[in-house]
């Protein structure tokens, strides 16, 4: 353990604000990740797992009601006696409300070194993410007011050059306003109230005092947040909710590596993504096959090579890795491959391909623009396929009737995954995911097999034909299939279905414009 000196800060209370890990300052992360201990509120407990490297202790006892003040100093300094370096890691705004100040007097009673690592607050986040400036130049103040204060004094707050902020307020709007308005505040004076608010659930409703009852009524929101009165409150520039796919909780159903700019796209798009794992990639079986083909392609054997999968350039990669050969062992080999991923995988290996197709990047369009084999011009007639152990005889055998002789070589195999968690199982089950995205035929067999099929409500989203040939076979509705098979064109095609399904909804008047949202309230009016 690397001894720490005397007068280091061994204690950090960082506040989470909205509690999303992005939203968290850079000092806030690294005070995390950094710390041997995080004692968290069990408001941010996910956070907590999510950006934390050490152990994470939840501030609750065994009943799960919250530690008292004296017991969280107790954890914090029997962590200091053990030289552990441990982070408060607080939920809301505590500066706001004062618990830190609490937690910090706390503390340096106990002669602890700490530090305090402020972030984005709740208030402003909300007001943020939905486009409202809480004084826009015009109003001289803004008053913020928890709705728990027994027997508030609403006349101090009729002034309309104050905006007026209530905490704690969503669930009781309808009859702040009313309150507001019987003290004298003008009934046409807006009013936003947002829940959850920089979060991927937020919910807000934007009204004036004097129609907010039944626009509330109307919107069916329910659940703790903040309301805004004002003018601002008005005069807003919508942006987060407005987002193609705000709240998703889209299923990625993954193979060996995750998919990062799966992942970052849906999320840019508003989407919560899940990944599940499906199968893994292994190496096959028996090797000797694998290892005669890269003998032949240094020795000159092939006068091509193809290239299907990233998984395929992987494992050649890899084999060429362990023989001490690198991409000039492909000098002199053309190169064919499909999907643009396949390709960026060959670039970053140092392999520009000769040959992709220009079109729909699949198998049968890469026969399209496969030339016939030409016994002047090409000197070998042979061709090296590294392929899964699951692929499809389909290329073969259009090379073979094109005159070629394919060395067809399993560079790879697919293994099914064991079953996700239960309550995971149950959300693909009953309709808890928006949508599910297929990127190949055996993500679609293997989640069948280890979980279910996604329920009816979910759409599905498949990244080409063979894909989507495969879920209807398993009895799936597929819903989404881009112009071509390339992840950029599979997000964007899932977006552009959720912004007609908005449409749709906003339309019909209906409420509800998200799957699972659309789920839920069926089951309740059936019920």
């Amino acid at each position: 353990m690397i001894s720490r000196p005397a007068a280091a800060v061994g204690v950090s209370f960082v506040v989470a604000g909205p509690g999303d890990p992005d939203l968290l300052t850079v000092r806030a992360h690294r005070l995390l990740k950094t710390a041997d201990v995080v004692l968290a509120d069990a408001e941010v407990i996910d956070l907590a797992m999510q950006v934390a490297t050490g152990e994470v202790l939840i501030a609750n006892d065994s009943n799960g009601v919250p530690l008292s003040l004296a017991a969280r100093a107790k954890v914090i300094t029997d962590a200091r006696k053990n030289d552990r370096v441990i982070a408060r890691l607080l939920s809301g705004d505590p500066v706001l409300d004062g618990r830190l100040s609490l937690e910090t007097e706390a503390i340096a009673k106990a002669n602890l070194v700490f530090e305090v690592a402020a972030g984005v607050t709740p208030l402003a986040a909300a007001a943020a993410h939905t486009g409202i400036s809480l004084t826009g130049g015009r109003t001289r103040e803004v008053r913020v007011i928890d709705a728990d204060v027994p027997a508030i004094d609403w006349t101090l707050y009729t002034d309309a050059d104050v905006t007026l902020v209530v905490q704690n307020a969503a669930d009781r709007a309808a009859e702040i306003t009313k309150a507001l308005i019987k003290a004298g505040r003008d009934p046409k004076t807006p009013v936003a109230i947002v829940r959850d608010g920089a979060t991927v659930e937020q919910r807000s409703l934007h009204t004036t005092l004097e129609a907010l009852p039944g626009a509330a009524k109307l919107a069916k929101h329910a659940g703790q947040g903040l309301v805004i009165i004002g003018e601002t409150a008005g005069e807003r520039t919508p942006w987060f909710e407005t987002r193609a796919l705000h709240g998703w909780r889209v299923l990625v159903p993954k193979t060996k590596d995750s998919m990062e700019d799966l992942q970052d796209m849906l999320i840019s798009f508003g989407a919560v993504p899940f990944e599940v794992p499906t199968m893994s990639v292994e190496p096959p079986r028996t090797p000797q096959q694998m290892e005669r083909a890269i003998h032949g392609l240094v020795s000159g054997r092939f006068e091509w090579v193809v290239f299907t999968s990233v998984n395929a350039v992987r494992a050649i990669r890899e084999r060429f890795e362990e023989s001490g050969l690198d991409a000039r062992s492909l000098s002199g080999i053309r190169v064919a491959a499909i999907g643009q991923d396949t390709v960026d995988a060959l670039i970053a290996m140092g392999v520009r391909p000769d040959l992709v197709p220009t079109g729909e990047q699949t198998t049968a369009s890469l026969l399209d623009e496969w030339p016939e084999f030409d016994q002047i011009l090409d000197p070998i007639n042979r061709v090296f396929l590294p392929r899964a152990d699951i692929a499809t005889e389909t290329l073969v055998a259009g090379l073979t009737e094109l005159g070629w002789e394919v060395e067809d070589v399993t560079a790879y195999r697919t293994v099914r995954a064991t079953p996700p968690p239960a309550e995971t199982r149950e959300a693909i089950k009953s309709g808890g995911f928006d949508a599910v995205i297929f990127t190949s035929s055996s993500t679609v067999r293997n989640l069948v097999g280890i979980a279910g099929k996604p329920h009816p409500s979910s759409i599905i989203a498949c990244i080409g034909a063979a894909t989507a040939k495969t879920a209807q076979e398993h009895g799936l509705r597929v819903d989404v299939l881009p112009e071509s098979a390339e992840i950029d064109a599979l997000a964007h095609a899932l977006a552009a279905h959720g912004v007609a399904l908005r449409d749709q909804a906003a339309a019909t008047g209906s409420v509800g414009w998200r799957p699972s949202r659309k789920r839920s309230a069926a089951r309740r009016r059936a019920t």
